[in-house]
């Protein structure tokens, strides 16, 4: 059963640039479609199309965290007037 229709704020259809004119709503076929009401812009996603995407390689996921986070020496110091 397709979904109702309804405006996704924020966003920026890609082809007349206008904000807030973007329409989504689920087709019977589960299909997601995107359609602008001030081009007639329309957009198609199917779910069984999308191959799944490996994870982006970042500085934050490909460092490899070697310290063990042991304590190597503690140092204590002393303030003058406690001689």
């Amino acid at each position: 059963m397709a979904s109702p229709k309804r405006f996704i704020a924020g966003a920026v259809c890609p082809r007349c640039a206008e904000m807030d004119k973007i329409m989504m709503f689920t087709t019977d076929d589960d299909d997601q479609v995107r359609e602008c009401v001030a081009c007639g812009f329309t957009d198609a996603v199917s779910d069984v199309e999308q191959p799944a995407s490996p994870e982006l390689e970042t500085r934050v996921n490909k460092r490899r965290n070697e310290d063990d986070h042991t304590v190597r020496q503690v140092v204590f110091f002393k303030a003058g007037a406690d001689d």
